[in-house]
């Protein structure tokens, strides 16, 4: 079991001590906290407290995390549509629909599940046992490009070029709405949503820095086709930016509350060209995933 300590502050005095803590562990849910405090596990200043408890200034809220049980998770004969491969690195061209890796409701079918059928125990372990090899991850409803990790060396290299914003990956969207200039900066913090914590949102008090190039590609009559270039890798970077300036990308049901006329399973969203040098040799590496039939049709019904 692992031990959770913290001070409250008086920015947090008088929220429900289960909003206090889902908003300080980003990685627990609300519902998961309140379980906890229904079986008498979080204590304040030494004593057991039920969810109707409002923190205070300098109160001490502690609690143990029980270990959680892990599920088996079985390699799957999952076709790949693999972009680039050697003995550190693959790069896959992820279709709509799939998750990256395996998380509650989705422990089957994931990217994960293919990629250990196919590479076998030649995964690299940083992350853990229920997501082998992964060093970044796109959203399951976004397509294209992601790498994966063979060894634990790869893994590190390529996750100090993601740490250091020197990956490139260019996405193309297709947002609502005509963009008058040919090209955008958007330099706006992403952080939580204060309210809806799934969800990300621009947020100047507590966001990271978060910017993204945006380049028109061609216009329509109630539409843009873009390419937005990452400068940093913020969650939901791109769906949130574009939001935030009145151009939320077509088909996206958490950041737009616009009906999309099409037929459309989330957003229009295409990690299209991923660049990195590679782990062993130093080179730069550069892979184009092609649009998915969904995303080239609809271009055609736009044209």
């Amino acid at each position: 079991m692992d031990l959770f300590c913290f001070e409250i502050t008086e920015e947090m005095e008088e929220e429900r001590i289960d909003k206090c803590l889902a908003m300080l562990i980003d990685s627990l849910s609300r519902s998961f906290i309140q379980k906890l405090i229904k079986e008498e596990n979080v204590k304040v200043n030494g004593s057991i407290v039920k969810g109707s408890y409002r923190v205070k200034a300098e109160d001490k809220v502690e609690f143990f995390l029980p270990e959680a049980v892990e599920p088996d998770i079985e390699p799957e004969n999952i076709p790949l549509d693999i972009l680039y491969e050697d003995k550190d690195i693959i790069v896959v061209n992820k279709p709509k629909c799939m998750v990256v890796h395996p998380a509650a409701g989705h422990y089957s079918g994931t990217l994960v599940n293919a990629l250990m059928y196919h590479c076998g125990s030649e995964l690299s372990g940083i992350n853990g046992y229920m997501r082998p090899g992964i060093v970044h991850r796109i959203d399951m409803d976004t397509t294209g490009s992601v790498i994966v990790c063979k060894n634990d060396i790869a893994h590190n290299c390529i996750a100090k070029q993601l740490k250091e914003h020197s990956v490139t990956r260019r996405y193309h969207a297709i947002c609502y709405g005509v963009l008058k200039e040919d090209e955008y900066t958007i330099d706006k913090p992403i952080g939580r949503h204060p309210t809806e914590r799934k969800k990300m949102a621009v947020n100047e008090r507590n966001g990271k820095r978060a910017v993204t190039h945006v380049k028109v590609l061609k216009r329509y009559k109630e539409y843009t086709y873009i390419e937005c270039a990452l400068e940093t890798g913020r969650t939901h970077q791109i769906r949130v930016h574009l939001a935030s300036i009145g151009h939320p990308l077509l088909g996206d049901e958490v950041y737009s509350n616009r009906k999309c006329p099409f037929k459309l399973q989330g957003q229009t969203l295409h990690a299209k060209i991923l660049g990195f040098r590679h782990p062993s040799t130093g080179e730069y590496i550069e892979t184009d995933a092609p649009l998915p039939e969904y995303f080239k049709h609809l271009l055609e019904v736009l044209d």
